[in-house]
Order: structure tokens, then C-alpha cells, then sequence
């Protein structure tokens, strides 16, 4: 698919289910699109505040201090020890990362990109973006000759899955195998939610359990949007092989792609505080404990969803006989052919609405 050949952006479509919902006497309940509702912690405020007098261009590497806290918040939050500042580079959120990715890191026609079946759309976007093919699969053993790249998702969006240490082991070795890029977006780590991961960290593929201390040919990708209700700060970052973030480093240069300092500090200072994450955490809990039951009662089978922002559902009918169902209730979600064409029959529905609106939903499904 050539860059002409995009897409068409596919919330376009849910406009008039959103416009109906509009029209619901209490108004529109959405949980479509996982953008934070909650306040940014005024810690975090404070410190972009004081970092305003930024008169120079800020580096693309990243400052020494934000580089030092991403090394620092892996080792205490991740359990990845042993990294260095040549080893991280902070991006401009990580959806430009992911659609970026295949382009700076050389993929071409030809090429294959892997990602998730159940995936977020920018993985084969960004594989259209450098004229690659995208293939979705979940199995190692599926991933063909060609690939150059291969997206892993865990926590999962839209689905929630989590992908355990053997897994993560597993895609690794089939990765250095095809000689091919292996990269986790992890941005969901913190918000574990059922099973083992009710109590259990969320394994990093940078664990030294899946990589012992061999990083090449692996990154992890992060960011700070959905546990310090930074979306839109833009704050992100990836760590991982130290030779492909050098590359990577080389060709954002070229690119102009740097965060602006004054978001750098509110990053250092974003990552030095775990109180504020368990915060934001208890509240998609306390959200999640009202809508994941009453979708239940209405009918809605929950599917993994055991962490991460979203609950992957399904009524057993196609997907927009859902949607158009949920927007006579005034109520917006996602449907699951957004994420796949493998799921016509699931709904995304996003914890990310205030507590009243979640409370709402559940009394309308009722």
C-alpha cells in the first residue's frame, strides 16, 4: 500500500451514531476514544510552569535528567535493571512513534510488519506509511519470511491481553530468528486488573526474565498519557537495543523531532512520583467495578480485558447492530472492526469518562 493508499480515518464513520447519542435527554455517555478526563496532578502542572523559559531548542535525545528518570522508572516500576541513558529517547507521545517507526527504521516495499490481530490501527498504518506489508498474528510460529518488524501490544488495545514472560520469550527468539525488530507497547502496564495481574506486575519484554541482559533487536514503547493523564502533553518515550536507538536518534535529528523542554521536566517529575499513578489507577478501577457488570447484565460478554483501559465485549451480533443499539441509549463505543477484521462482532468501551457519565451508562444499559 503506498502513502497515497491510507485508510480513511475510521471514527469518521461513528459520526452519526455519536450525533443520535447527542440527542439523549441526559446527553452522551462516550466511551469511544480513551482520552483522560481527569486533571492533569498539579505536581506535574507545576513543574511544566516553572520550566516555561524555554528560549533554546530542546535536544532530541532529551535532557540528561529526563533521560536519567525514564532509566530510573524502569528499574523501580518495571523491574528492568541494567539500562543506561544511551539506551531511552523521549518522542513526541507514542502514536507518532508507531506510525514513524517502520519509516525511520528503514522498513521498505517488500517488507512485512506483524502486529496483533486484535490491534490498534496505527501498527498497519504506520507499515503503509513506509510502503510495508502488515500481517496480523498472534502465533511466532506464523510470522513469515520478510519480516522486518513485529508489533507485541501488552497490556492490549483494544482487548486487554497480557502477554506473559514465556510469550514475550518466545516472540523474541522468533524475532532474532527472521532478523527482525521486536517492539512491546506497553503503555497500559500499570493498570492491571484481574487474574495474576490483579497482583502481579505487568511483565516488560525488557525484563531480563525474557531477555536476560541481550537487548538487540528489542525496544519497549511507553507513555505517560493514560497513568498521569498526560495525552496531551505528548509524553512518551522508548528504551531498548542501544545501536537502534543511536539510529533512531540520528534520523529524529534530521526530522526535527524533539519534545519541548518545559515538557521534559514535567516528564522528570512525572516519573519520580508513583502516588499520583495509584490514584488515576484506583479511579479506573472504582469506574471499571460499575460498567464491566452492567454490561453483563445487558447482555455483553467480557473478553480478556484483565488489564489495560478497556473493556473488549461482545453480545453475540454484529458489531454495528451494537453500536446502533447503545447510541438509542444515548451511550458511544468502539467497534471492533477498528481494530481488526477478525472481531465484527466485539465492542471497545473505554474507561475513560467521569465518574457520573460511568454511572450513567451503567443505568442506561439497565
Amino acid at each position: 500500500m503506498a502513502i497515497t493508499e491510507l485508510p480513511d480515518y475510521p471514527w469518521d464513520r461513528m459520526a452519526p451514531y455519536a450525533e443520535r447519542a447527542r440527542r439523549h435527554p441526559r446527553g452522551i455517555v462516550d466511551l469511544s476514544i480513551g482520552s483522560p478526563v481527569d486533571p492533569t496532578p498539579e505536581l506535574i502542572r507545576e513543574a511544566l510552569a516553572a520550566a516555561t523559559d524555554a528560549h533554546a531548542y530542546p535536544t532530541t535525545t532529551g535532557t540528561p535528567a529526563l533521560r536519567e528518570a525514564i532509566v530510573a522508572w524502569y528499574a523501580r516500576r518495571r523491574g528492568v535493571t541494567g539500562l543506561s541513558v544511551d539506551q531511552v529517547l523521549p518522542t513526541i507521545g507514542s502514536k507518532e512513534l508507531v506510525a514513524l517507526l517502520p519509516l525511520l527504521a528503514g522498513i521498505r516495499a517488500g517488507d512485512v510488519v506483524v502486529h496483533p490481530r486484535a490491534a490498534y490501527p496505527t501498527y498497519a498504518v504506520g507499515a503503509a506509511i513506509a510502503g510495508a506489508d502488515s500481517f496480523a498474528s498472534d502465533d511466532p510460529a506464523e510470522w513469515p519470511d520478510g519480516t522486518k518488524l513485529i508489533w507485541l501490544n501488552s497490556p492490549g488495545n483494544p482487548d486487554g491481553r497480557v502477554l506473559d514472560t514465556d510469550f514475550l520469550k518466545a516472540a523474541v527468539a522468533r524475532g532474532r530468528e527472521l532478523g527482525a525488530l521486536v517492539v512491546n507497547d506497553e503503555c497500559y502496564a500499570e493498570l492491571g486488573w484481574e487474574g495474576r495481574w490483579a497482583e502481579e506486575s505487568v511483565p516488560s519484554i525488557l525484563d531480563p526474565r525474557v531477555v536476560g541482559d541481550d537487548l538487540t533487536g528489542v525496544l519497549s514503547v511507553y507513555s505517560l498519557s493514560k497513568q498521569s493523564n498526560l495525552a496531551g502533553y505528548r509524553a512518551a518515550f522508548v528504551a531498548g537495543d542501544a545501536r537502534v536507538i543511536d539510529d533512531l536518534l540520528t534520523r529524529r535529528k534530521h526530522a526535527g523531532l524533539m519534545l519541548p523542554d518545559p515538557l521534559q521536566a514535567a516528564m522528570v517529575v512525572a516519573l519520580g512520583d508513583d502516588a499520583h499513578v495509584a490514584a488515576q489507577k484506583e479511579r479506573y478501577r472504582a469506574r471499571r467495578a460499575v460498567l464491566k457488570p452492567a454490561l453483563e447484565a445487558a447482555g455483553f460478554a467480557i473478553d480478556h480485558s484483565e488489564a489495560g483501559l478497556y473493556l473488549w465485549a461482545s453480545e453475540g451480533t454484529d458489531a454495528w447492530a451494537s453500536i446502533d443499539r447503545l447510541a438509542g441509549l444515548g451511550v458511544v463505543a468502539g467497534p471492533g472492526e477498528f481494530y481488526g477484521e477478525f472481531f465484527p462482532d466485539h465492542v471497545r468501551f473505554s474507561l475513560t469518562a467521569s465518574d457520573e457519565r460511568i454511572r450513567e451508562a451503567a443505568e442506561r444499559l439497565a
